[in-house]
């Protein structure tokens, strides 16, 4: 019976209230709640851990508004063949064209500018190129 697998324990469970938990989470700042817990009970050192994004969406709306866009649009491919037919000398560039360029232009402007609002980024890196 040496060699018999250990079987897994069964999880503990902790039972919070609301503010318990937010002050738990906010304390751990990032971190997941069973490793600060860890952390603080048994004297662990902090986890070296990656995060998936150093900035929170700070509006979940307005993200899923530029998404569905996004999903809906076959705005890379147009931009794509754009490109192609500006560079071969084939696009014809009438008034049509033209004002057709400024407004996905204008579209792409508003989504990059949503993002950035919704991502929380702020103004200081949502300068134009």
């Amino acid at each position: 019976m040496v060699n018999e697998p250990l079987k897994p324990l069964p999880p503990f469970s902790l039972r919070l209230s609301h503010e318990e938990r937010a002050q738990l989470e906010q304390e751990a700042e990032g971190m997941s709640v069973g490793a600060y817990i860890r952390f603080h009970v048994f004297d662990e050192s902090l986890p070296k851990r990656r995060t998936r994004n150093k900035h929170p969406v700070k509006d979940h709306q307005e993200l899923a508004k530029v998404l569905g866009e996004l999903g809906r649009s076959r705005l890379a491919n147009n931009v794509n063949q754009l490109a192609k037919s500006a560079n071969s000398g084939s696009l014809e560039v009438s008034p049509d064209t033209e004002q057709a360029l400024q407004n996905a232009c204008s579209d792409i402007r508003w989504m990059r500018h949503t993002l950035i609002a919704a991502l929380g980024l702020g103004p200081e890196n949502a300068h134009d190129p």
